[in-house]
């Protein structure tokens, strides 16, 4: 039966029927495409927001990358897609984690680097912007510290617990910024800590405490400072978490105690549980985020 014959009834000439059904076909068409436009809208988004943060194409820098938190953030980059070039003093650790993460299927340049020389950082970044042409996101993670209080702690101590906790920070971010500055994008991470926010009463480390609270304030102020040019500076400030340079002190029986009394998940950090929050602050998810202090320490600053 025609789609228009109840129409003869109407008021209208009945020669313009097969028009009227072409044009209702067309318009009945149209609905069903734009129908099916909505759905692959739809499901586009849903790929998007099921890997919201998904690094695809991102070339990331990592320093401090050949043991501990810094390993374990690079693999953690590269299982969501970066590119990594990572950096240290041990280039044969560096050499094993390369391969590893080119087992992944990323590139990865392992680079020689003492970040406390600043001629040594800016031929560093030189080598990496040559390889990649551009990097989208820094961590500063490279660190290390004598301990002692402010009654006992030499010169030499403190003078090389801030180079290597605090001013590395700034030659590292000074030299990889101008690089993203050219791009108009970038993301800054700085590794700072907990002990930068608050004092301790188990451990007596004041330069340590001095140069990581010192990273979180010059975080704040390169965020304010490179927002102009698309660049987000945020700190993560872990907890306590055990690596080579921790764990003859936290596996003891006493710090153990004291942990136990002082952090509310009751716990240390676990390998790669750092990464997370590193993931999520180098995504354009997080393009809105910068100056942020985020403590990643088992509820430790909590209370």
């Amino acid at each position: 039966m025609p789609l228009f014959r109840k129409w003869s009834l109407m008021p209208f000439p009945s020669k313009h029927a097969p028009m009227l059904e072409k044009t209702f076909l067309f318009l009945s068409s149209c609905a069903k495409l734009t129908l099916l436009v909505n759905h692959i809208i739809r499901f586009i988004e849903h790929l998007r927001r099921s890997n919201m943060f998904d690094l695809t194409g991102r070339v990331v820098v990592v320093s401090g990358a050949s043991s501990g938190l810094g390993a374990q953030m690079a693999e953690g980059f590269a299982a969501q897609g970066a590119d990594l070039i990572i950096t240290a003093r041990r280039l044969d650790r560096l050499e094993a984690l390369a391969d590893k993460i080119r087992g992944m299927g990323r590139k990865c340049l392992p680079l020689r680097c003492d970040v406390t020389d600043p001629d040594m950082v800016e031929e560093t970044a030189k080598k990496a912007e040559e390889a990649f042409g551009k990097i989208d996101v820094l961590v500063n993670c490279a660190g290390s510290a004598k301990n002692a209080g402010v009654l006992d702690m030499t010169n030499d101590e403190w003078d090389f617990t801030i180079a290597t906790d605090m001013s590395s920070v700034f030659y590292v971010t000074r030299a990889f910024a101008r690089i993203m500055k050219k791009n108009n994008y970038g993301r800054i991470i700085n590794i700072a800590s907990m002990y930068g926010m608050v004092g301790n009463t188990a451990l007596d480390t004041v330069a340590y405490h001095t140069s990581k609270g010192g990273v979180i304030n010059f975080t704040r102020a390169v965020a304010a400072e490179l927002a102009k040019y698309n660049i987000t500076c945020n700190a993560i400030c872990p907890g306590y978490f055990e690596t080579e340079l921790t764990a003859d002190t936290l596996k003891t029986e006493e710090f153990t105690a004291y942990m136990k009394m002082t952090v509310p998940l009751g716990r240390y950090g676990h390998a790669g549980e750092l990464n997370a929050g590193a993931i999520f602050l180098a995504s354009d998810e997080a393009s809105y985020v910068t100056g942020v202090i985020l403590p990643i320490d088992g509820g430790y600053t909590a209370v």
